[in-house]
């Protein structure tokens, strides 16, 4: 029973997203450190899953530039500089800013109350301090803006550029009054876009991916000491 069970979730694909996500958060925190080895046996004992599913996360892990992997050796964490985040973070600002600006010209009536109306509603997680709530909610927040631009080709690079940076995004929020600080900064994006004025929501998503930047680094520097 629990074998079959344990095969229905890796079919799923769900175990892996867990063990991408589990092992990140784990690489960002400092629970594991550069150099150290990840290997599969204990990793699929830890997950209680076959090593088929191990090598997928990590896989996944070095695409996000979070292992390094080489052939006929195991896989070790990677050493992420602080000047290797901030160049990501760089392109990111400039990402987010063209999809907020474009997001401002471009958004239907409908899909600028529904980024109004999820917008507002965050403040509840903000107020209980709910941090996985409202990463998650951060999450669907950005996604909507990239969306919203309306560019295929932007979207794909967008959501690609994000994907290396979850882990380090979502870090920011253990950082005390990170929650209610992040609420603001997509207020002032929000009403630009409700206003249609493309070069407030451009400069305050630019501003708040530089802020979102500095608090993950910050976060990565004490993990690193």
């Amino acid at each position: 029973m629990n074998q079959l069970k344990r095969r229905q979730v890796v079919r799923a694909g769900t175990t892996v997203e867990q063990m991408v996500r589990a092992v990140a958060d784990m690489i960002v925190t400092g629970a594991l450190l550069p150099g150290e080895k990840l290997d599969e046996i204990s990793l699929a004992g830890r997950f209680e899953v076959s090593r088929t599913p191990v090598r997928e996360a990590l896989r996944e892990l070095g695409a996000m530039g979070l292992v390094d992997r080489e052939p006929n050796r195991s896989a070790t964490v990677a050493n992420v500089t602080e000047a290797y985040l901030h160049s990501m973070f760089e392109a990111m600002s400039e990402l987010e800013a063209i999809c907020a600006r474009l997001s401002a010209e471009r958004m239907t009536i409908d899909e600028r109350r529904a980024l109004e109306f999820s917008h507002r509603g965050s403040a509840k997680l903000v107020h209980a301090g709910a941090d996985d709530e409202y990463a998650a909610h951060n999450t669907e927040f950005h996604s909507r803006l990239y969306r919203g631009a309306h560019n295929d080709h932007i979207y794909e690079m967008v959501t690609q550029t994000r994907a290396r940076l979850a882990p380090f995004r979502r870090a920011q929020f253990r950082l005390p009054g990170r929650l209610a600080k992040s609420y603001d900064e997509h207020d002032v994006i929000v009403t630009a876009i409700m206003r249609g004025d493309a070069v407030a929501a451009g400069q305050a998503a630019y501003a708040h991916v530089a802020i979102v930047s500095d608090a993950s680094i910050v976060f990565a520097t004490v993990k690193g000491q």
